[in-house]
């Protein structure tokens, strides 16, 4: 087959994953060509908080944090109740502290530690973010990074075929332009990471019918390119049923709330002005049990303490700007103002506050005692539960090849991120905080890594 043009490495997709690997590559003295279907890079990394959990990195050593490639390895493999590749983990743990400290040293992405709270299922503070907190200035970091490389990036360039050799080795891809031109690209290796199906509806009911109908909060691109293009060529899947949930968005504003109020003290209600969940365990689980509420509905409930806290993340900032956020002098005041029964609200934070003296006595499960009461004033938001991205994806070796349904490697097809299984297990529960991105980076590290040392690169 006659190629419009050649390039020793396509990527397909300009998110983390996809800028990591082109970055790897480039430091190797390869020029990859990126493929991004939208206007501008940005993909599910730029909807997310942008944090990026690894170990052993200098920023948390000048901090005094005392983490490991084992201790991080565990917190994921407990948060998954066992159900991950634990070869898979314990690469990708290996490969987040270097990754980060390479990006900070080699290529200026502003990245800070994360303090103040831990979130559920961490045992070491070890959330690496832009200083705002937010997807969008990683993202932006990561392309500049990739324009200062001499990074190659198509934009509006959406994949639509793989050409494959008669062995099964990846010859090239097919391109469509928004005008309906297109476009043949050969190339020597090929790294997918155009994450995963969250925004294809079909693909959500078949795999997580819980999920079917819930707000999609991620990246509409999402239509599951990759898996569907792993099943034509007879790779192998894992955890299809897993994903990344939240439980606090804005309703209707559409914003993503910090779950560091819950884990930090706040409580969240229905519109009983009960509690119905355990608010010290993942934000991924609640979105389904926020869902399961009347109109699929909850609200935040916290205080003036918590209120601080939240406005360290831009995303809140905005919230209250828009008139997310809402604040009173009393808890009957602020009852009234969500239109909550007061009764009911009242006699839930007194519970509460009776909790902290019996911290074994929440049928929830909640242990109380760890953080101080909430105390007026008072705040509320109203929020739905979302679905993120998802989880599962092509299986990958520890190189980050993808595998073939007989155990076999593709030798130039990669996977990083979303496209690739994750290491949620196998359903909302398993997600660590930061899993996606964690992938994201080091998968993406790993594959670039690998495709380089190819010897037709």
């Amino acid at each position: 087959m006659i190629f419009d043009i050649s390039v020793p490495v396509a990527i397909v997709g300009g998110g983390a994953a996809g800028m990591v690997a082109a970055l790897s590559l480039a430091d190797a003295g390869i020029s990859p060509l990126i493929l991004e279907r939208d206007p501008v890079p940005s993909g599910s990394t730029g909807l997310s908080s942008g944090m990026v959990p690894a170990c052993g990195t200098k920023i948390q050593a000048a901090e005094g944090v005392d983490d490991s490639v084992n201790i991080l390895s565990q917190d994921i493999i407990e948060k998954a109740h066992g159900e991950v590749d634990r070869a898979i983990v314990e690469v990708v743990c290996a490969a987040s502290g270097p990754a980060i400290d390479w990006l900070v040293e080699a290529h200026a992405i502003e990245l800070t530690l994360v303090g103040g709270f831990l979130y559920p299922g961490h045992s070491r503070l070890r959330m690496h973010a832009p200083p705002s907190r937010q997807g969008v200035d990683l993202i932006g970091g990561l392309t500049v990074a990739a324009e200062r490389a001499g990074i190659d990036v198509m934009t509006e360039a959406r994949v639509v075929d793989l050409f494959v050799k008669e062995r099964g080795d990846i010859e090239g891809v097919g391109i469509e332009r928004p005008d309906g031109s297109s476009e043949t690209i050969s190339c020597q290796a090929l790294i997918l990471a155009c994450n995963g199906y969250g925004g294809n509806p079909e693909l959500v009911k078949r795999y997580i019918p819980d999920m079917a109908t819930a707000n999609y909060f991620g990246h509409a691109g999402n239509q599951g390119e990759a898996i569907l293009w792993g099943e034509d060529l007879g790779a192998a899947t894992s955890y299809l049923g897993s994903y990344q949930g939240h439980g606090s968005v804005a309703h209707p504003h559409g914003i993503l709330i910090t779950w560091a109020l819950m884990t930090e003290g706040g409580i969240l209600v229905n519109a009983s002005g009960q509690r119905f969940t355990n608010e010290h365990e993942g934000y991924s689980e609640q979105a389904h049990r926020v869902m399961m509420q009347p109109d699929g509905l909850a609200w935040d409930i916290y205080d003036q303490r918590l209120h601080e806290l939240g406005k360290g993340f831009e995303d809140y900032v905005q919230a209250e700007k828009m008139g997310a956020v809402k604040m009173a002098t009393s808890i009957e005041e602020l009852s009234s103002m969500l239109g909550l029964p007061q009764d009911m609200l009242v006699q839930t934070l007194a519970e509460c506050r009776q909790l902290r003296k019996e911290p074994s006595a929440d049928p929830l499960g909640r242990d109380f005692s760890t953080k101080p009461s909430l105390e007026p004033p008072f705040y509320g938001i109203k929020v739905t539960g979302s679905l993120f991205h998802t989880q599962g994806g092509l299986t990958v070796n520890t190189e980050a090849r993808v595998l073939r349904q007989d155990g076999s490697a593709f030798v130039n097809l990669f996977a990083a991120g979303g496209a690739a299984a994750g290491l949620s297990g196998s359903a909302d529960w398993g997600y660590l905080s930061g899993n996606g991105l964690l992938t994201a980076v080091a998968l993406g590290r790993i594959a670039g890594l690998t495709a380089a040392k190819l010897p037709e690169v």
